[in-house]
């Protein structure tokens, strides 16, 4: 693993291009589209425009066609702004898009992946329901087959992007519950009979990446829209989320730094008995703590995005950096709020957003604890 990522001229243009997106599109408009719950669509569309909707995907679908270390600085850069945006970036090229990518047929690939790299069209992805979030080989969504229709009934909840996605792939049971060979994945548009979808959550965090249900109620969806054959959908949102964790780490990376950053620049202004606190031990080891936290995350984040970039085996790497990285996160934005002190708990200073959108992390594409798990069962493999 080269660690001398910065020697690359292009990823620094692209840090750097994310970076300046992020301050003039983003920053000025974070805190009241947090405050309304706004999710940003014509935002979405210019990011789109930037090329941060297709990042991962080839160019002759219309893509950026770059890789994980380009993938990670983006959601990073972003996210040290605002997670929300940096969640729903994240959202749209690991889960939609990138499922359509890593296993939609020909004719899939060139209709959907042009509109989501463009970010013509907004992508959601739909795995966890109202009874089954880790344990979703329980899910009761199902599809029953029509002839060369497939009847979908049942919800999925906490979905990124399910009022405003243009199409969502989605995962369904298709035989036996419990089965992991009984479960498919379906591309639904927007617009499609018995598909619709349901309120807004009202979340603490990431308020302006948008959070609703997924319903399906007899909705007819043709068996050419079925992505790769019935009963592969476990075995493709499993490989799906082994990416997506990734991203999660690069985005619980990208609001530590914005965290830290802030804590830096407050603690050299900031004067108490006369001195900036930054001259503080309690402070300076605070921010020691911080930094060094934030390096080990980032070094396990890049690793991972090294190893899939490489084509190598990156399951437990990519579930250490994700619980790493969202752990981190979360207790990096602590010791902002604490930093900031009285201060850090008004809106009228970044941390106490850091601080709210951290803690999605540890929940969202696999608890920390699913994380454990995954990482000790391939310890128990022997990899």
């Amino acid at each position: 693993m080269n660690f001398d990522l910065y020697a690359d001229e292009n990823l620094k243009m692209i840090e750097q291009s994310a970076k300046d997106f992020a301050n003039q599109y983003i920053k000025p408009y974070l805190m009241e589209w947090d405050e309304k719950q706004f999710f940003p669509v014509d935002t979405m569309r210019l990011i789109g425009e930037q090329g941060f909707l297709g990042v991962l995907v080839p160019e002759e679908y219309g893509g950026s066609g770059l890789g994980y270390q380009e993938y990670i600085t983006i959601i990073t850069e972003i996210a040290k702004v605002c997670g929300s945006i940096g969640l729903s970036v994240a959202a749209h090229n690991s889960l939609c898009t990138n499922h359509i990518l890593q296993f939609g047929n020909e004719d899939q690939k060139k209709k959907y992946l042009p509109l989501l790299a463009s970010g013509k069209w907004i992508g959601a992805w739909g795995l966890t329901e109202p009874n089954t979030g880790s344990d979703s080989l329980q899910m009761r969504c199902t599809a029953e087959k029509d002839g060369d229709f497939y009847i979908i009934n049942g919800i999925k909840t906490f979905i990124t992007h399910a009022i405003s996605g243009d199409v969502s792939v989605i995962l369904v049971r298709t035989g036996q519950l419990g089965d992991s060979k009984g479960i498919s994945s379906f591309v639904v548009e927007k617009g499609t009979p018995g598909f619709t979808s349901g309120n807004k959550e009202n979340k603490l965090g990431m308020r302006s990446s948008e959070t609703a249900q997924l319903i399906f109620d007899n909705c007819r969806v043709h068996k050419s829209q079925m992505i790769g054959n019935e009963g592969e959908g476990f075995y493709q949102a499993m490989k799906i989320l082994d990416g997506g964790r990734i991203s999660i780490a690069a985005l619980g990376l990208g609001i530590a730094k914005g965290a830290y950053e802030a804590s830096v620049e407050y603690s050299k202004v900031r004067q108490q008995f006369g001195k900036n606190i930054i001259e503080f031990q309690a402070i300076g080891f605070k921010l020691a703590d911080m930094a060094t936290k934030i390096t080990a995350a980032e070094l396990l984040t890049r690793q991972a995005g090294f190893l899939k970039d490489n084509g190598e085996y990156h399951t437990k790497v990519a579930a250490m950096a994700k619980y790493m990285a969202a752990e981190i996160a979360v207790e990096v934005s602590t010791d902002a709020v604490q930093i900031f002190g009285g201060y850090g708990y008004t809106k009228d200073y970044p941390v106490e957003k850091f601080y709210r959108d951290s803690k999605l992390l540890t929940i969202g594409e696999g608890t920390t604890e699913v994380q454990k798990l995954v990482i000790s069962r391939e310890i128990f493999k022997g990899k």
